[in-house]
């Protein structure tokens, strides 16, 4: 009997957790940032957690509208209903009180929205796991449970406070890590997720992210991130120069693939493209001096070379076409 008097509290509290939650509600127990860029209009979220892909729940946006992080015992649900009220002309904080009107595990959820005016509106249910919290400020709001201390989302408010001068993304990032140097979750880390959105909507969807990065499952996520984010930013510059190209901008565009090279000096790929946009402009014994060192490192590239004739993407003499194959 005392046995069964110990457990009842717990199969109670059990039971009644079963009902108000669902099987399939994921326990992304974690740490975020939705915040807009005064500047450009841009909004983002940003979440780290000790659990298995973490973006897939958490982070939701979309551009010309506003941004949604939904965690703790997660309503997945929120994501997108919040950006659907957010449409519909609501206030963040209206859309939240619509959300956890009829949501009878509110007390258990952390939601926060802001939209693309930069108004915020946050909720920590009183049950989430200890340390939890939120805080707000012009153009964000930062919202943690299950963390080591109560020092974490200060410290993420205060980090994105002091670094206006960076772009969004960068200023996300940089609030997530000061939650993790503050103590991060109690349980450790996982994956990642960065999401930024436009300003305005095109009316192109697929045009509208500008950036969407997710860390699944790694021991240092939030470093995984940084270096993922480092990797775009070059790769922009690679867009940037193949954009120039398309415009006959030939000196726009080696200066963006130099940009490229610079930031990842051992990547082929930049390298290799570089090397054939020179030779297009007419830099054949410059292009052919890269080529050679990229062959040497992989002979995969010799053979892409000699495929981009039929595609167009090269045109040179067939005199100059042997020399940049080493022929």
């Amino acid at each position: 009997m005392k046995i069964l008097l110990i457990f009842l509290p717990f199969f109670c509290i059990s039971n009644l957790f079963a009902q108000m939650t669902k099987s399939a509600d994921p326990f992304a127990h974690t740490y975020s940032i939705v915040a807009r860029d005064s500047a450009t209009g841009e909004m983002a979220v940003g979440v780290q957690s000790h659990w298995f892909s973490v973006g897939t729940a958490v982070s939701w946006a979309e551009a010309g509208v506003g941004a949604v992080a939904t965690q703790s015992f997660v309503n997945v649900s929120f994501g997108m209903r919040g950006l659907a009220l957010l449409k519909e002309g609501k206030s963040p904080q209206e859309a939240l009180d619509i959300l956890l009107s009829d949501d009878e595990a509110r007390e258990v959820r952390q939601v926060a929205i802001i939209d693309k005016q930069g108004r915020v509106a946050v909720h920590t249910g009183k049950n989430c796991v200890e340390y939890a919290g939120h805080a707000t400020g012009t153009n964000f709001s930062v919202q943690a449970n299950m963390m080591l201390n109560d020092k974490v989302w200060p410290a993420m408010a205060k980090s994105f406070e002091k670094n206006k001068s960076l772009p969004l993304a960068e200023r996300v990032l940089a609030a997530l890590q000061a939650g993790e140097a503050a103590g991060g979750d109690i349980r450790g880390k996982q994956s990642a997720a960065l999401l930024v959105v436009k300003a305005k909507a095109s009316g192109e969807p697929w045009n509208d992210k500008v950036l969407d990065l997710r860390v699944d499952d790694h021991p240092q996520p939030l470093q995984e991130m940084e270096r993922l984010l480092k990797v775009f930013r070059a790769y922009e510059h690679m867009n940037r120069g193949d954009l120039a190209v398309e415009k006959g901008d030939m000196q726009g565009a080696m200066q963006e693939y130099t940009a490229a090279e610079q930031m990842f000096p051992d990547n082929l790929e930049m390298q290799y493209w570089h090397a054939i946009t020179l030779a297009n402009g007419g830099k054949v014994a410059e292009a052919a001096a890269m080529l050679k060192k990229i062959y040497k490192k992989d002979a995969n590239w010799q053979e892409l070379t000699r495929r981009l004739p039929k595609a167009g993407l090269l045109t040179v003499s067939d005199k100059d076409f042997a020399r940049l194959l080493g022929e």
